[in-house]
């Protein structure tokens, strides 16, 4: 990585995904506010999946029983898209939408 003034300004955080091992994740530190530079890491860890493989991968898994999860994991992935495509056909409502209120800092 070429050496800038915003590298040396802010700390990275870097972790390789295991599922994306072309594309790092960074997170950047700032003010030395590591417990949130923390929390954005494990939200982006979260969304990529990692935590979950790496729970499914504690121990051994029988290809029947992988076939049978990654059948459940289609069906599923199929019937969200199905809902999707309906809601935005407006056949069923759309989701609510949640309200973030930020408190006074």
């Amino acid at each position: 990585m070429p050496t800038t003034a915003r590298n040396l300004r802010e700390p990275v955080a870097r972790c390789f995904c295991a599922l994306r091992k072309e594309i790092p994740l960074q997170v950047l530190v700032r003010e030395n506010n590591v417990e949130q530079a923390l929390r954005v890491l494990k939200k982006k860890l979260q969304r990529e999946g990692v935590f979950r493989e790496m729970k499914r991968r504690r121990s051994f898994e029988k290809p029947s029983e992988r076939k049978v999860r990654e059948k459940a994991e289609a069906i599923r992935r199929s019937k969200k898209a199905a809902r999707k495509q309906l809601q935005r056909e407006g056949l069923l409502p759309m989701p609510k939408k949640k309200v973030i209120e930020r408190g006074a800092r």
